[in-house]
């Protein structure tokens, strides 16, 4: 999975009486996994796999006796804000989490209203400045073979790294005989050839595979896998 960061600071024209008092820098984190390595980044935009987590924070600068008002959007861009997929609001939301599960592109906007007595002023108004997120869409395939032999190489049954974008996962591992060997629920996680602590015989296995996509793909892969322990990467040959 991975996490990313972003960071960007909003200028706005405010009215005189809260111009200089009433500003935000606002964040926000993005927290993803990738080749298996928890990662986070400050960016102002962010293209990639989900699932990925953004914490957002507006961080006003100086309050001056003003109350706030948070509004985090979260919409489509290739529509408005009134199409929005989140919308939250209220004083005590000055941060907020938000994972991206589905694929497409999407645009973060924050909003604050701040008022003090009869004097209010929003900052800024919402789609004035905002953030990017694409999430790219799923892909998932697993190999045919592996050699868990000790040599460093090939030693474990996992996905192929090309797949992105898969939010549910689950593969279990069965002998000839349908007993079940072993099962994992990670993307990034696999299998290192062994039974009750042992590696297993040469032979010819199989895999089951249940996972979904970013975008909706249901994944059912089921297939033959070969472990081959004398198998000599280098040479090619046994």
């Amino acid at each position: 999975m991975r996490k990313i960061l972003f960071i960007a600071v909003l200028a706005a024209w405010l009215s005189p009486s809260v111009a200089l008092a009433q500003t935000c820098n606002p964040k926000a984190v993005f927290s993803y996994t990738k080749d298996g390595e928890a990662i986070e980044e400050e960016r102002s935009e962010y293209s990639g796999e989900a699932p990925v987590t953004g914490r957002f924070s507006a961080n006003p600068e100086d309050y001056a006796g003003y109350q706030p008002v948070y509004e985090w959007w979260i919409y489509p861009s290739s529509g408005t804000k009134e199409q929005f997929v989140v919308h939250r609001s209220g004083v005590n939301e000055a941060e907020f989490e938000y994972t991206f599960s589905q694929s497409g592109s999407f645009i973060v906007a924050l909003k604050v209203t701040f008022s003090k007595d009869n004097d209010s002023v929003d900052y800024p108004e919402v789609g004035e400045h905002t953030f990017s997120v694409t999430v790219s869409e799923s892909k998932l395939e697993m190999p045919n073979a592996f050699s868990p032999n000790g040599d460093g190489k090939n030693d474990e049954y996992k996905a192929k790294s090309t797949h992105q974008s898969i939010v549910e996962f689950r593969a279990t591992i069965f002998n000839r005989w349908g007993q079940k060997l072993y099962q994992w629920n990670d993307v990034n996680g696999g299998w290192d050839g062994k039974y009750k602590g042992k590696t297993v015989k040469d032979g010819v296995y199989f895999v089951n595979v249940v996972a979904k996509g970013a975008d909706g793909v249901e994944y059912k892969i089921r297939k033959d896998v070969n472990v081959l322990t004398r198998y000599n990467e280098e040479e090619g040959n046994e």
